[in-house]
């Protein structure tokens, strides 16, 4: 019998995690090692479990799964991440690759496409969600991205900024509010000022405005 694939759960949800484990522990090559419901103990359960592949959701507390992944790769480099999202998104996507995830999947995924993305990465391959592909083929072929001009991060308020950085690093308003102290529809009106401020016309977009002017680190 081939080696099993040990893989660990971080995601905030307990009942999407319960299902993945069972979906994966079915499964004659895979076994459920651990589980995390946040960044911070994705982190520590990776270090002292040393899994095979780390299954990563995006929006968790405390620190969202793309801001863990640099740590995640620095405590135990020979562990492969593989982020599973329900954001279709370019902006998530290039985040999740520059911070070193071997492979990105939607949620939205049947079955077979995750355990297919889990086996992928334990092979040393990286997996991109098949609809997304055309994203970094463009890339390769040096498609310009959207070149319209936009104000530069000087022209913002301090409050924008702090809005902006918190929506483009994945989190929701109702997440933006609680942090800042502001409600879910105040965010919402600074979302919509900082789209039109900008020449913005998706939350992909934001992202991308955000990476290109150095508004997202690995450190965030």
């Amino acid at each position: 019998m081939s080696k099993q694939i040990r893989v660990l759960l971080a995601d905030d949800h307990a009942v999407l995690r319960a299902g993945l484990r069972a979906l994966l522990n079915g499964q004659p090559d895979m076994e459920v090692v651990g589980e995390a419901e946040d960044g911070e103990s994705a982190i520590r359960e990776v270090t002292n479990l040393r899994p095979d592949v780390a299954l990563l959701d995006v929006n968790m507390p405390h620190l969202d799964g793309l801001a863990a992944i640099p740590r995640l790769r620095l405590a135990a480099p020979e562990v492969r991440v593989l982020v599973l999202t329900m954001y279709d998104d370019e902006g998530y996507l290039r985040r999740a690759l520059e911070n070193g995830a071997a492979g990105y999947v939607l949620k939205k995924a049947a079955d077979t496409e995750v355990m297919a993305a889990i086996r992928a990465v334990a092979r040393g391959e990286t997996y991109i969600y098949p609809s997304l592909t055309h994203l970094l083929v463009n890339r390769y072929l040096g498609r310009p991205e959207d070149a319209r001009p936009s104000l530069s991060p000087s022209g913002l308020s301090e409050r924008e900024l702090a809005v902006l950085k918190l929506l483009a690093a994945g989190y929701t308003s109702l997440q933006v509010g609680e942090q800042l102290g502001l409600s879910g529809k105040t965010v919402e009106t600074y979302k919509a000022r900082l789209m039109d401020k900008l020449s913005l016309r998706s939350r992909a977009e934001l992202v991308r405005y955000a990476l290109r002017h150095g508004l997202l680190t690995t450190g965030d």
